[in-house]
Order: C-alpha cells, then structure tokens, then sequence
C-alpha cells in the first residue's frame, strides 16, 4: 500500500488540477468523495485508478479494494486533494467513461444549458433512481465536476452521460419524442404519452431557449395549485420526469 505525507507530492498535485474542467478533459479522469459516492461508482462498474484515504477509513476502503489500488494520506494532505470544505477523509480517482454511442439512446433527461452543480446532479440522481439510462447534457456545467459527482451521489455511474450539442440530438433521437418542461402554457402531464420521451428540462435563470422548445415535439407545465409560480429547476424536473414514467 502507498503512503504520501508531503502536500507538495506530484501525485498530490495530479488530484488537486483534475478540480479544473480543463484537467478532466485532457486526462480523461474525475475525482469523486465520500464512501456512499465512491462505492456507487465502483459497483456501477466506473474504472477507479486511485483510493485516497486518511488512516481512520483504511478498514472501509480494503472492502471497496485491492490494497494496491489504495493510497494512505496524511490529514494535511487530504485537506489539500479535496474540493470540500470539510473533506471526508475519502477521494477517488475514477477514469471518465467514454461516451456512449448514438444507438443506446433511450428515454431520460435533457439538461439544457443546467450551470447549477447541484441541479444537474440532483436530476441525474433523479434519473438513476427512475432507472432511466440517458442523461444528455447540452451545454452548462461539466457533469464530472466534484459538485455534480456529490450531488448525484455517484449514481452518475449508473447512466449514460452524452455531451452533444442540441443539433445533433435533433439528429439522432430516432424515435424519441423531445417534450420541454415549461413554466406555462404547456400539457398537463396526464395529457402526455412519454413512453419514448425525453423530457428537456433548462436552467432555473434562463430556461429553454425558444428555439430549442420548437424543435421539441410536446410541451409540459406543472400545474401549480399554490401561490408560487415555478419550482427549482431539480424539483420539477424530478416531479416531471416521475410522471412521465409512472402514467
């Protein structure tokens, strides 16, 4: 088993530039935290390179794998490795999956122009939970950033990530129906048939750009009955996409 003690050791600093976009991309790796996350992601079957652990948690971590595949680190090394503010004591280093082929698309979620972490992990979370396997992302924040990852809780490993733009969707959705979730205006969800559907949810500041909600082949709006006017982007696209696959 591997030790490191020194914040300034090369692997540490590997860890530390894959918080950037721009490091994830060109080494095709992600890193995740937390034991429930870390080991979602290995039973999803997500290729993990590197367990960085604290002492405390060596018991949990050889239950997850090999010692070989394992990296002890002291606390000051830990704190610099992590993205939290209150680092728990366990980083994984995951390679990202590639991308899944046009042919697997299927019934799920579109999250156009999502910048919230917390959102798009939140919906893919909703996505994993539903058993639906497409989550398109176009445009917005990168679904591997350390925030997403938390927030899905690493059922991102469960689902097939496509980063397309919104032409080539149009392109490729084959016999899956384009319905945009919308603040008004739109169907009732008990008027929709979304068997083969992917429900397109936008931004909370921005939604859907107009265009892209005329490409789509339905609208849907969830009624309100209180005085508010809309949900967070996470809520409603949850509650929307539940419908759509329990009618």
């Amino acid at each position: 088993m591997k030790t490191i003690s020194s914040r300034t050791n090369e692997t540490v600093k590997r860890i530390v530039a894959l918080h950037q976009k721009k490091q994830r991309t060109a080494h095709g790796q992600f890193i995740a935290e937390g034991l429930r996350t870390c080991s979602t992601l290995i039973e999803s079957g997500v290729t993990l390179l590197q367990l960085f652990i604290t002492e405390q948690h060596l018991q949990a971590a050889q239950e997850l794998t090999q010692d070989e595949n394992i990296t002890l680190v002291d606390e000051s090394v830990m704190q610099k490795m992590s993205a939290a503010s209150t680092p728990s004591g366990i980083i994984g280093q995951f390679a990202i999956p590639e991308s899944p082929s046009a042919h697997t698309l299927s019934s799920g979620l579109v999250l156009a122009q999502v910048s919230d972490p917390g959102n798009m992990g939140t919906l893919i979370r909703t996505a994993a939970a539903l058993n639906k396997k497409t989550v398109m992302i176009i445009g917005g924040t990168d679904p591997y950033s350390p925030k997403v990852v938390q927030s899905s809780a690493g059922t991102i490993g469960m689902v097939n990530i496509f980063q397309w733009e919104w032409h080539e969707l149009l392109e490729n959705k084959g016999k899956n129906q384009l319905i945009a979730l919308v603040v008004s205006d739109g169907k009732n969800p008990s008027e929709l048939t979304a068997k083969n559907a992917l429900l397109v949810v936008g931004s909370e500041a921005h939604g859907i750009p107009e265009q892209w909600i005329s490409d789509c082949n339905d609208t849907l709006t969830l009624p309100m009955f209180g005085s508010t006017e809309s949900l967070n982007a996470a809520v409603a696209g949850s509650i929307a996409l539940y419908l759509c696959t329990v009618q």
